[in-house]
């Protein structure tokens, strides 16, 4: 097993997260199986955030109880585990599924030890950071790089793993400890330290300063860790005297400082590390640069079309998100790429209008009229309405009226998880005219429950009691709009982040009134998705589908979104399948069996082998794109 080792200097909020993705992408592209390990989480901005206020790692033992306010969202993986939201950047780059344990934390370490500890395990002896922390942290690198994330049962080559934090955080000391004895333990040729450092240009002098980065170099081999490469942020590429001046004093070679200055889109990344022979650099310190006698190059054809198709694009669709969070888009950052990736493949300028919930309600327009105004004129300008998963009872109001708005208006709206609660309310209040109907959440003593507590929930501990993780969903025939888009799977696996769920009591009422719940998990008693078959496009799905959104593979719920926003959605579901291929592909089920095919002019022109699930193939040739 090789590991490359990403660590980050002189401010957080750099982008390691992106970088570390965009490294896995470059070696995936050479031919390499790659995973990755993600210790704290990201200090800072991944994506254009504000950069939040709290040290890693954390002493969390999981992301699950932290604030989006103070650490973006909560990123869920098949497993259930709640983690790091640059694992959902690992997922979505290098299109791999990872495990709780490729999130390390302080807490989860410590609380390994103590476990170990109360077991005997230590045979009595003084439990110490050194050799028992540090120990546990190689221990756990190791057996984690060797799990299969990409579907098959083959252990990766190359793990990449991600330091939170900034070199010198009193918080990764003991991690810093850790990396360097596994420097020495899996010795030269297996181990590659990539420093992600900042660059600034200071307006009065107008010059690139190379101090900050020298600095922080120094302070990293004072903890025992040579950089291999620096990669350097910056908002213009470096001046070649820069670099120069940045290998004399670094001790890195000038081919090993790699720039990512700032770029259109953050696709643009892995490509910019391509360009500098990134991937020459990484794989002649890991030995790896041959296969056979022939060297590695990464073939990225896709990514590169991918990325530059973006930036070209022109014809805008408006999406309105009425969120709580809207003031931090890391909050949503899995909702965004999802939107975004389905907007890519429909050839649509993405456009996000954030609406706070709150100002939608009737007491902010004697508050705050002018908020109020902004809100509605947001809501009533978009092509689209969006209302994401979220907790409490702030704002509910306002989005139960952000519901409403695109139910009475023929707008495509699209609810996750509270969002599709909130829907559900909504009809039952206006179409059914039950006007106490609510949550147990917002009101545990209405009389007409609406959306109850999940009898296997706890409502004590906060940390992992939800329903979490990947569940079945089956589709009550294939007429609804969601099994199209789904490719007229009969079942679909998504991610679950729940407490609270619609009463299956009242669904016979809710039905009979014109809602249809189209999916719904093995047993049949709890509603997954809703649809209105009377309106253009009004979706409600219970769990996360923004979680499994795919640069190539767009999740099919948002591509629905998009397409009835940008008035396609009817080509869409009149293809053969019923689902769009962002490559031009397109996926044929047929009596339950896969049977993938391309379509040119309506015919048959090269049948292939696809995947389930509702996920489009990315390799491949022949086909007309849409």
């Amino acid at each position: 097993m090789k590991y490359v080792l990403v660590t980050g200097g002189v401010v957080s909020g750099l982008g390691k997260g992106v970088t570390a993705s965009s490294i896995g992408v470059l070696l995936k592209a050479c031919g390499l199986r790659v995973t990755s390990i993600k210790i704290g989480c990201l200090q800072g901005r991944s994506c254009g955030s504000l950069v939040h206020m709290h040290h890693d790692p954390y002493l969390n033992t999981d992301a699950g109880t932290m604030s989006p306010f103070e650490h973006g969202e909560v990123f869920v993986l098949d497993d259930g585990g709640e983690v790091d939201l640059d694992l959902g950047n690992y997922e979505r780059f290098l299109d791999i599924k990872l495990t709780r344990d490729n999130n390390i934390t302080t807490g989860k370490i410590y609380q390994s030890v103590i476990d170990k500890e109360r077991r005997g395990d230590y045979l009595g002896k003084t439990v110490q950071v050194v050799p028992h922390i540090t120990d546990e942290i190689q221990e756990w690198i190791e057996h984690v790089a060797m799990n299969p994330v990409d579907g098959t049962e083959e252990p990766a080559d190359v793990c990449v793993i991600e330091l939170g934090g900034t070199i010198g955080d009193i918080e990764s000391t003991s991690f810093i400890e850790a990396l360097g004895q596994f420097s020495y333990r899996v010795g030269p040729g297996n181990f590659c330290l990539v420093h992600v450092s900042l660059v600034p240009v200071l307006n009065v002098v107008g010059e690139q300063k190379t101090k900050p980065t020298q600095h922080s170099v120094r302070g990293l081999r004072g903890l025992g860790l040579l950089p291999d490469i620096l990669a350097c942020r910056s908002t213009q590429p470096l001046e070649e005297h820069v670099k120069v001046k940045l290998a004399q004093f670094c001790h890195v070679p000038i081919p090993n400082i790699i720039n990512l200055h700032d770029v259109m889109n953050i696709w643009h990344i892995p490509l910019l590390l391509r360009d500098q022979k990134a991937h020459e650099a990484i794989l002649k310190v890991l030995d790896l640069q041959c296969v056979g006698n022939v060297p590695r190059e990464p073939k990225l054809a896709e990514w590169t079309d991918r990325a530059s198709k973006c930036d070209k694009l022109k014809t805008p669709v408006r999406i309105a998100m009425v969120g709580k969070y809207t003031g931090l888009s890391d909050s949503y950052l899995s909702v965004l790429k999802a939107l975004l990736h389905a907007s890519v493949a429909l050839n649509r300028k993405l456009v996000v209008d954030w609406v706070p919930s709150c100002d939608l309600e009737d007491s902010t327009a004697e508050e705050s009229p002018d908020a109020y105004e902004k809100a509605w004129k947001s809501l009533k300008g978009a092509d689209g309405v969006l209302v994401p998963g979220g907790f409490g009872d702030r704002g509910v109001q306002g989005k139960i009226l952000a519901a409403k708005y695109a139910r009475e208006n023929n707008v495509p709206y699209l609810g996750i998880c509270l969002g599709m609660q909130i829907a559900v309310i909504e009809f039952a209040r206006s179409i059914m005219k039950l006007n106490g109907a609510n949550s147990t959440e917002f009101d545990p003593t209405t009389k007409t429950p609406c959306v109850i507590f999940m009898p296997e929930g706890s409502k004590t501990h906060m940390g992992a009691t939800m329903r979490l993780g990947s569940r079945r969903t089956y589709f009550q025939g294939n007429k609804c709009k969601s099994a199209k888009l789904y490719g007229n799977a009969s079942y679909v696996d998504e991610r679950h982040r729940h407490r609270y769920e619609v009463n299956p009591d009242m669904v016979p009422e809710f039905e009979k009134a014109g809602l249809s719940f189209v999916g719904r998990d093995e047993s049949g008693k709890r509603m997954e998705i809703i649809e209105l078959p009377t309106h253009r496009f009004f979706v409600g799905a219970q769990f996360h589908p923004e979680f499994k959104s795919r640069p190539g593979k767009p999740s099919p719920l948002f591509l629905g979104l998009i397409a009835a926003a940008s008035g396609q959605l009817d080509h869409l579901l009149q293809r053969p399948c019923g689902v769009f291929s962002p490559t031009g592909r397109c996926s044929c089920f047929s009596n339950g069996t896969q049977n993938l095919k391309v379509y040119k002019n309506g015919h048959v022109i090269k049948p292939l082998k696809g995947l389930v699930n509702g996920h489009y193939p990315a390799t491949g040739n022949g086909a007309i794109p849409i």
